[in-house]
């Protein structure tokens, strides 16, 4: 499994027409791996000349993925949240499955979401596909069997954290460490003043950014909370606050949470904008808080689930931090407000600790930038589209 071959044109496929392009499954769920697998079926369509097709949203359409399956139909948030959407899961699995085998894919590559992906990756192993995995389950935190399934099931593991090469390794499971691929595209295209002026917000008065989520399950659950603290912290009359609201959020849906006192600026679609105005930031926790880090935004990690679902999910989780950048730094950098940890009280005290104190919000940026230098150098999608490609085999002309 070399992966190391050199860039090639886009030949034939062995034994096939000449003339029929090469034939890649990609699989991507969320908003995250359709951005991921976006970027990656232009790196790999550079690379192979292939016809790339699966389940994918519209920034992968939009790249020239033939999608068969919209990544929205398997959008679900939670453990028992999911239940209900089971047949429809059942169904996609099906209909993915019967195009696979009929167009035989040189190459099957999975992208985050393992409780749709690693069931469907076993459907395409037992027709033979070879299998790739890009952005792996985190089995470091919870569902630790499931690296017996990816040992079985996968050709390669591409991993973007620098801790997992090593699990993987240990579990004889092929594997790369490519990079985070965030390094190469998380930066703020506004100066801060100037951006700030735009929204009619004032650059000499603390700004706290908030990034409640990209679903509307996850932000009316987390929102309550935040605008808890919000309210007390809009007491002073200084403190401005300015949303990042995820691509398909209505802004109705929204207001509807804001309470008496307080006003929040809402942007949509400009979360590296948001995050690089503020003075500290209120965020959900998942790819969010990796976002923050590499733009060096003081942070305090929240997140709310169901409480049945945290009542399953605190006898499965392995790992002593829920955010991102406490596991890739090994410490507490962040504060992490969980459940029922989660009130507006404890946000709000932490928030107006960063705000107060410019040491603890230089020590916390030290801490982050130790955080986003383990993330690699950038080139993450390069490396992993070579690696992909690599697996591909071609018939040399």
């Amino acid at each position: 499994m070399s992966s190391s071959k050199p860039s090639r044109q886009p030949d034939e496929v062995a034994g096939e027409n000449p003339n029929k392009p090469i034939e890649i499954f990609i699989s991507a769920g969320e908003a995250s791996g359709d951005m991921y697998g976006a970027r990656l079926a232009a790196a790999l369509r550079a690379r192979t000349g292939a016809h790339i097709f699966g389940m994918g949203g519209e920034r992968m359409r939009a790249a020239g993925v033939e999608i068969i399956v919209d990544a929205k139909e398997i959008a679900v948030l939670g453990i028992t949240e999911v239940i209900h959407k089971i047949p429809a899961v059942l169904k996609i699995l099906r209909k993915l499955t019967k195009v696979a085998k009929a167009r035989k894919p040189a190459l099957g590559i999975l992208i985050d979401s393992p409780g749709t992906n690693l069931p469907l990756g076993k459907k395409l192993h037992r027709q033979g596909v070879k299998l790739a995995y890009f952005i792996t389950p985190q089995i470091w935190a919870w569902r630790p069997w499931r690296i017996r399934v990816m040992r079985r099931i996968l050709d390669r593991a591409l991993v973007i954290f620098p801790f997992e090469e090593q699990i993987f390794r240990d579990a004889n499971v092929p594997v790369t460490f490519v990079g985070h691929p965030l390094v190469d595209v998380v930066k703020a295209s506004a100066e801060r003043g100037k951006f700030l002026g735009s929204v009619g917000l004032d650059p000499t008065r603390p700004v706290v950014a908030i990034l409640p989520g990209s679903r509307t399950g996850e932000v009316s659950l987390n929102i309550p909370g935040i605008m808890d603290a919000c309210q007390g912290l809009a007491r002073d009359g200084r403190v401005q606050f300015i949303m990042a609201v995820a691509p398909g959020l209505q802004e109705n849906f929204m207001q509807r949470y804001i309470l008496p006192g307080v006003t929040v600026k809402m942007v949509v679609g400009a979360p590296y904008e948001v995050l690089a105005c503020a003075d500290c930031a209120i965020v959900s926790s998942g790819t969010a808080t990796v976002e923050a880090a590499l733009l060096g935004v003081p942070m305090v990690v929240i997140y709310r689930v169901s409480q049945t679902s945290a009542f399953i999910l605190k006898r499965m989780i392995k790992t002593k931090f829920m955010a991102m950048v406490n596991l890739i730094a090994g410490r507490e950098v962040v504060k992490e407000l969980i459940q029922d940890n989660f009130t507006g009280a404890k946000v709000e005290a932490e928030v107006r600790r960063l705000l107060e104190s410019a040491e603890a919000r230089a020590e916390m940026k030290r801490d982050l930038a130790e955080v986003s230098g383990k993330l690699g150098s950038g080139g993450a999608i390069e490396r992993a589209a070579e690696e992909l490609a690599g697996m591909v085999e071609i018939k040399q002309g």
